[in-house]
């Protein structure tokens, strides 16, 4: 290999182990940014709570003012039907301040109306959009996880044929030997009981010559005829 080539491997190396590095340094980035975001969440849920809040204590106040505009209403009408003048103007004087207070309290409650509907809106669309990411990340993590698996795997499942191969081969040595040593006993063996007349025994025994030292001569010498014929 040329030191071209060399270097260029090596390069590639650093970089894939920078890559995965920073892969690695990703993930927990994105991990940590769900945490404050989920946490910015819980802030926004409790903002809009008070918000709420405020805009149902408004509402309430709205209320009394409309309850006390119709009642001093009802007092100037009543004072005036007697000829009370001055209690009447005294009542739609009344009135009129409440009405003042009542379009005050109703430009507040309109703009918390406008913020709690803006807020939740952008709630909702944060939260699905953390929920979108959560769920990619969960799904970046578990494929992770099984390729990791699965290269653990393939690599013992290689190791393994590898060490398999080595033992049947060492298996095969061994049957070879084996039969190998069995055939030089044979061969050993055979050259023993040439040696020692015992071969020559076997085929007069097969032959039906073999017997004890007692044999009479006349059955030796029928036994040797008929071996002859």
């Amino acid at each position: 290999m040329s030191l071209k080539r060399l270097f260029t491997a090596l390069r590639g190396g650093v970089n894939e182990a920078a890559e995965a590095v920073a892969d690695t340094q990703a993930i927990r980035i994105l991990d940590q940014e769900m945490r404050e975001a989920k946490q910015e969440l819980v802030a926004c849920d409790q903002n809009l709570t008070k918000i709420m809040a405020k805009r149902k204590l408004t509402e309430n106040k709205m209320n009394g003012y409309k309850a006390d505009i119709e009642n001093y209403t009802n007092h100037a009408i009543a004072a005036s039907e007697q000829g009370n003048e001055a209690l009447a103007i005294e009542c739609a004087d009344k009135v009129a301040e409440l009405e003042a207070s009542l379009d005050t309290e109703q430009t507040i409650y309109d703009s918390y109306i406008k913020s709690e509907q803006t807020l939740k809106s952008n709630i909702a669309k944060a939260k699905t959009n953390v929920r979108k990411m959560e769920q990619q990340i969960d799904q970046v993590k578990a494929t992770e996880s099984v390729q990791k698996a699965q290269v653990a795997v393939s690599s013992r499942h290689m190791g393994a044929n590898s060490k398999v191969k080595t033992a049947l081969s060492s298996l095969d040595r061994i049957k070879q030997k084996q039969q190998e040593r069995s055939a030089e006993l044979d061969a050993a063996a055979e050259l023993a009981d040439e040696e020692s007349g015992s071969d020559l025994e076997a085929r007069l025994k097969q032959a039906g010559l073999s017997g004890s030292g007692n044999v009479s001569g006349k059955a030796k010498l029928d036994a040797l005829l008929k071996a002859k014929k």
